[in-house]
């Protein structure tokens, strides 16, 4: 039985650079992401014993793996700066609302240079 391969090597080395730049986001959240071979790379999110973790996405694709970590790491900032204030659920949403609107332009600056590093 012949073994296919799901990703390049190529697009595996590219990969583990956007893993490896994503180093601080595995450190704030339940998010890991996984190299499982010729399958490709596995982001697992929010580990709830005892049970394993809830969601799992698979990547072949290093900009798709790139999307998809940036927006974990900002829905993970703005999260954490809306703890950081104390706000309840109540306040959440119209927070996160002027919260994008004063911090976008500087996550999104990030994801550029985020973006451009990892060429």
């Amino acid at each position: 039985m012949e073994k296919k391969v799901y990703i390049t090597e190529e697009e595996r080395e590219k990969c583990q650079k956007v893993v490896d730049a994503f180093a601080e986001l595995y450190d704030m959240a339940d998010i890991v992401v996984v190299d499982v071979g010729r399958y490709g790379f596995v982001m697992l999110k929010y580990y709830m014993p005892p049970h394993g973790f809830e969601e799992d996405e698979t990547y072949t694709n290093s900009s798709a793996l790139f999307e998809g970590l940036w927006q974990e790491w900002f829905n993970t900032k703005l999260y954490l700066m809306a703890r950081e204030r104390q706000l309840d659920d109540f306040f959440y949403d119209k927070y996160l609302t002027v919260c994008q609107k004063k911090n976008s332009q500087h996550l999104l600056g990030r994801k550029s240079v985020s973006h451009k590093s990892r060429g």
